[in-house]
């Protein structure tokens, strides 16, 4: 498999509706040398703050966010929609915790890192296609009282809401 190559974000070409919502993505973090990930298919991208940036929501219940919360930086990894593997493997990954075993591992993928200028390690998903390594930004929980259209409680039955994080898209890798 070739390596992974830094790309100038102008020729990232890519539809993110497509991307984000159909084909899923991974949200993989680091936090006390433990990396955790999962799946997700809620977000967007655009430039905020004279920043390309990322927008992710994260439940507070997704084991995750620890890690989110827990390190500067994060990755997305995307993966060729057409692999069937990869299609159940992040499948499997959004539904089994992080907490109870080492699901990367059982999902037969393998954790890579992109040290910035910084010496800052972020981890990511080897077997993707592409990888967008962020760096925080802000980060808001969303609670009732900020809805505008009250339709929007459907997705919180159980009032586990997000936090919403907007991060730098740092660096683009591909193959």
């Amino acid at each position: 498999m070739h390596s992974f190559q830094p790309m100038d974000l102008s020729y990232f070409n890519d539809n993110p509706f497509r991307l984000i919502g159909k084909d899923w993505m991974l949200i993989t973090a680091e936090k006390d040398n433990d990396v955790n990930t999962m799946t997700a298919s809620w977000g967007g991208m655009g430039v905020m703050w004279g920043k390309d940036i990322v927008l992710i929501a994260v439940r507070e219940s997704r084991y995750t966010k620890e890690f989110i919360d827990g390190s500067s930086t994060f990755s997305l990894s995307f993966f060729n929609p057409d692999d069937i593997k990869i299609k159940e493997a992040l499948a499997f990954l959004g539904t089994v915790s992080g907490r109870n075993e080492n699901k990367i591992k059982k999902a037969n993928m393998k954790i890579n890192y992109h040290i910035d200028e910084q010496n800052i390690e972020t981890p990511f998903i080897d077997e993707a296609s592409m990888v967008l390594i962020c760096r925080k930004m802000f980060a808001q929980k969303i609670t009732k009282d900020s809805f505008i259209v009250p339709e929007i409680d459907k997705w919180y039955k159980d009032e586990d809401y997000h936090t919403l994080y907007i991060a730098e898209i740092q660096t683009m890798l591909a193959r």
